[in-house]
């Protein structure tokens, strides 16, 4: 199973296109401008010209069978990959031939470097690379990654264009030809020393992990072609080396030459099987719910022979595996069995969620480490424009949360909004065109509102006296209440100093409920925080009394004290960690000052060397479109995390602003 990743744009999906048409598993490249190609088949995807989901496809290529993951690239949907990195063979990363853009990968090279997952770096569209940009570009990248970086190609310039490559490995000169293998060429005279000093760095790289080939290189002896090609195959598959090769998957350039490098140094499937914790299991990376067939469970097969209709243990469960799909883009060909090693879509699985590894009857089953998802920084209110869709929305919402581990939705209390979460702007917009593609539900949807509240600044006195007489018996209820502030933080205290019995016990809890009703909009039209509420005094009438009555009477009296005792608003405060490239910390504090934040340090990340680390305070009704604003200023790089910090006063202008527009929501 071949992995591909990289930032978006780099031309992960042209690559995966270029690789099934070089092993005849189409006979036809598609083009995304085209909206032809076998992944990127959804509407959203098409609509965006860019990878929203994992791409699923497989070639054969000389009587071995391949699995092609193409891994969305941008940071809204990045996440949906994650689990499937952990069970692939190699991960190809690929990137353009800019040097000014090696800083897109270091996020991809970090985790692949603490899954210590194989990986190769592909430098793709080299036919546009500038010269010397390749040399840059490794210059660049190799601080990046752990380990070292093993240019294996260079490549051929006629004038300004690129039109092939030498193999520094086997100290070949090829030409590429469009739509078929590269042509093997003497090696051009004015590219001789160049290759000499890339292919000694090279052997160099790999007798750091060959004693015999370092003694080969000591002794001044030209080291056998078929060793390094056994080094070059050893140290990829052990994660000790980063091949480096040069593509143009637009044109077919290199890509045989990546095919060879997939069936000699990719290993095998067992040592993805070490890492998922398996040697009998299916390993769970994706549930997809849009397929004409239901639910899918995507995995990976360890151990043996899968079948139709197989017990599995889920869980503490016991399933039977239903149909079984080869996946081909969009298109599914249903299987008997499939063998180790293979990726298959399952149906009928569904209580499997992403992370399991399934165990066959009898065993027991496990779940691999849970990926560390990037946080959930957007967020929309939402509701079905016709309310006769809101049991479909959740349906579908659920459906949709299922296969999307980054995607949560549920019910604010405070604000009374349903709300949509996810990693930006981007990926729930993609969410919301499911909504109405899959499940034909149309909602409306806005930036959430933002949970104020309100306090008061001095003590009042107020009673409250509910009286109705209406034939029969009446309602009557009188209460005197004292309200005080607390310290912020302490909430609402409710106290009885009542005496002589002027209210009888059995009232007194209908006096609070009636408090905690006018509590949960003041005089501003928010919920109150901080005081503390007294019964003081009060009658009754032992006919027309009831708890009705005094709830009524304790609501007026909390309700007119409130008003009285000079209330003011309160804004949420949210504490946010700002992680950004070097160089990049000084514009985020910027952004943050111009949204009312307060900075409370800029310092070198913790863990990351070139990275930096914003921590500051910010007011939760300024988060709205921080997302953008920080990536744009780091290249799409900038993370942050965002966590409720404390309440504080909002005063002038805004609260104004604030106030009135809650009576404009009120009287509409």
């Amino acid at each position: 199973m071949i992995a591909l990743v990289g930032p978006a744009g780099a031309g992960k999906t042209s690559l995966a296109e270029a690789l099934l048409f070089a092993s005849s598993a189409i006979n036809r490249a598609g083009s995304i401008e085209a909206g032809s190609t076998v992944g990127d088949a959804s509407s959203e995807a098409r609509s965006r010209g860019g990878s929203t989901e994992i791409n699923l496809s497989h070639f054969d290529w000389l009587g071995d069978r391949f699995t092609l993951l193409d891994l969305p690239g941008a940071a809204g949907f990045i996440a949906d990959g994650f689990a499937a990195l952990q069970s692939a063979d190699l991960v190809l990363v690929v990137v353009d031939p800019v040097p000014e853009r090696a800083g897109l990968v270091e996020p991809l090279l970090r985790r692949l470097d603490a899954l210590d997952i194989p990986h190769a770096i592909v430098v793709n569209r080299v036919d546009t690379a500038r010269a010397g940009s390749v040399h840059d570009l490794i210059d660049k990248l190799q601080p990046l990654s752990r380990e070292p970086l093993a240019l294996r190609q260079i490549p051929i310039r006629e004038g300004e264009q690129v039109v092939g490559y030498v193999d520094l490995a086997m100290e070949r000169a090829y030409r590429y030809r469009s739509g078929s293998e590269s042509q093997k060429i003497e090696m051009p005279a004015d590219i001789a020393d160049l290759e000499r000093a890339d292919r000694g760095k090279l052997l160099e790289t790999l007798a750091d992990f060959d004693d015999e080939l370092l003694e080969t290189l000591l002794m001044d002896d030209i080291p056998d072609a078929m060793k390094v090609m056994a080094d070059l195959a050893e140290d990829t598959a052990h994660n000790r080396v980063i091949p480096v090769v040069l593509t143009s998957a637009l044109t077919g350039g290199g890509i045989h030459r990546l095919l060879k490098l997939l069936r000699h140094e990719a290993p095998g499937p067992m040592e993805a099987a070490t890492r998922v914790g398996t040697t009998d299991g299916i390993h769970v990376f994706k549930v997809a719910q849009g397929s004409a067939v239901g639910r899918l469970t995507y995995a990976r097969v360890y151990g043996g022979l899968l079948q139709e209709g197989e017990e599995l243990v889920v869980g503490d469960k016991t399933a039977r595996c239903g149909s079984l799909f080869a996946v081909q883009g969009e298109k599914t060909v249903k299987q008997a069995s499939v063998g180790t090693g293979e990726v298959i879509a399952i149906s009928k699985l569904d209580d499997a969620s992403v992370g399991m590894v399934l165990a066959r009857k009898g065993g027991a089953p496990s779940d691999v480490a849970v990926p560390d998802y990037p946080p959930r920084n957007a967020k929309l209110a939402i509701a079905a424009r016709d309310r006769k869709d809101d049991v479909k929305l959740s349906a579908a919402l659920h459906k949709l949360c299922d296969e999307d581990p980054m995607l949560e939705w549920g019910h604010d209390e405070a604000t009374r909004e349903t709300l949509l979460r996810g990693v930006n702007d981007d990926h729930l917009e993609v969410v919301l065109a499911r909504l109405r593609r899959r499940y034909g539900v149309v909602v409306d949807s806005r930036p959430p509102s933002v949970a104020y509240r309100e306090s008061i600044r001095k003590s009042a006195t107020q009673r409250g006296r509910h009286k109705k007489q209406s034939g029969g018996h009446g309602q009557y209820g009188d209460v005197v209440l004292e309200i005080a502030p607390l310290e912020r933080g302490e909430g609402f205290r409710f106290s009885d100093r009542t005496v002589g019995g002027a209210i009888p016990k059995q009232w007194i809890p209908a006096v609070e409920m009636g408090v905690r009703d006018a509590l949960e909009a003041g005089p501003l039209g928010f919920p109150v925080e901080d005081v503390a509420v007294t019964l003081t005094d009060g009658s009754h009438h032992s006919v027309d009394s009831s708890e009705l009555a005094f709830r009524i009477a304790g609501r007026m009296a909390a309700s007119e004290a409130l008003a009285a005792a000079a209330p003011y608003l309160l804004e949420p405060i949210c504490r946010l960690v700002v992680d950004m490239p070097t160089g990049t910390g000084s514009k985020a504090v910027s952004v943050l000052s111009s949204r009312r934040g307060q900075i409370l340090g800029l310092l070198p990340h913790p863990d990351w060397e070139r990275w930096e680390r914003v921590e500051a305070l910010l007011p939760e009704a300024n988060l709205q479109g921080l997302d953008g604003d920080l990536c744009s200023l780091s290249q799409g790089l900038a993370q942050f995390t965002v966590s409720f910090d404390h309440l504080a006063e909002l005063t002038g202008k805004q609260a104004s602003e604030v106030v009135l527009a809650r009576k404009d929501v009120a009287a509409a």
